[in-house]
């Protein structure tokens, strides 16, 4: 994979999908109590097919349709505003669709290929989240799902971010969803809530909308954030290093790993004011580990935090996924995002 900064890409929208939450601004925000009895996002879809779509497919449709909403590509009538062949879709998912996965494999065991259902079938392809989302709101441009363990959120931002820098799109929809449901409990062997009232397995979406800073112009779309450098190493710290070292900046803000506790990242090496410790927002511990989700939702909250800011200090946010050797995964990634106003890395 290149990681080499091909176009000056900004984040234009954002989206999400997770219960107790009313948006994606309140990403920075804890759970709140009795969260479990809010309402439901998929509750927010209507319209036929639905029955036959597994719930990561229709939380993501849930932060697809708000992130494209918020970027001024869906109008009033949910039609799009730019031409469908310009948008395509990126998501991010390592458990999706292991409920439909399951339920056919045990099927076929009790019944062959004979009891399966033609409805059900298509939904055991890997890349049905990003299908839906593009067959939903036409979006004809180039389409992936990746499904690559820890680092998979941020890998599907960068590769958004390639392929409009290679022509393959002007706009890119990025989302990350994993579910929480009996069959992704069993693949990874963990209860259904932890102490506290934490979730043991993040239940949701986050969505962005990613595009060069020419397309947002020409449309008359105000930034959010701007992606900096990416880097994937097979040492989670070694991926850090690289990204410091293309763009300065005060890291004001960290999003570090599931597992954090398996990573060191030195206030020097983040470029921190001396004496002082780099701010660390780790989402897993507010809402579960999140999987192929989790690099999306920490560039959603990332984007949270910048236009929080004054924009006094230079501020960088430095998003992490994946431990690396120091962990136990196979590699460890790190995306920067700067503020908008800051210009490209």
């Amino acid at each position: 994979m290149s990681e080499a900064v091909t176009a000056d890409a900004v984040i234009t929208g954002l989206g999400s999908a997770v219960r107790g939450l009313d948006g994606p601004w309140q990403l920075l925000s804890a759970l709140p109590d009795g969260h479990r009895e809010a309402a439901d996002p998929v509750s927010r879809l209507s319209g036929r097919g639905l029955r036959y779509k597994d719930r990561a497919t229709k939380l993501a449709m849930v932060a697809a349709r708000d992130a494209l909403r918020a970027a001024a590509l869906l109008d009033e009538a949910g039609d799009l505003t730019v031409p469908g062949e310009s948008v395509g879709v990126s998501a991010s998912t390592n458990y999706g669709n292991a409920d439909t996965v399951c339920e056919t494999v045990r099927t076929i065991a009790e019944s062959t290929y004979l009891g399966t259902s033609p409805m059900m079938l298509p939904a055991t392809s890997s890349n049905v989240v990003a299908s839906w989302v593009a067959i939903t709101h036409g979006l004809r441009g180039a389409n992936l799902t990746l499904c690559n363990g820890p680092t998979s959120g941020l890998d599907a931002v960068n590769w958004a971010r390639l392929l409009i820098g290679s022509g393959r799109a002007e706009r890119m929809l990025v989302v990350g969803v994993e579910p929480d449901n009996p069959a992704v409990r069993h693949v990874t062997g963990v209860a259904q809530e932890r102490a506290g009232g934490v979730p043991e397995l993040f239940d949701g979406a986050a969505a962005l909308v990613v595009e060069s800073r020419t397309s947002a112009e020409a449309r008359g779309v105000r930034p959010l954030a701007v992606l900096g450098p990416y880097a994937r190493r097979g040492r989670h710290a070694d991926a850090v290093s690289e990204v410091r070292r293309r763009t300065s900046g005060v890291v004001g803000l960290w999003c570090v790993p599931e597992h954090p506790e398996g990573v060191r990242a030195p206030a020097a090496g983040l470029g921190a004011a001396a004496g002082s410790a780099v701010p660390v927002h780790d989402l897993t511990a507010l809402y579960g580990p999140a999987s192929g989700a989790l690099g999306v939702l920490q560039c959603a909250a990332g984007v949270v935090w910048l236009e929080g800011r004054s924009g006094a200090v230079a501020e960088v946010v430095l998003a992490s996924a994946g431990t690396g050797d120091a962990g136990g995964d196979d590699a460890g990634a790190a995306l920067l995002l700067l503020a908008a106003a800051g210009g490209a890395a």
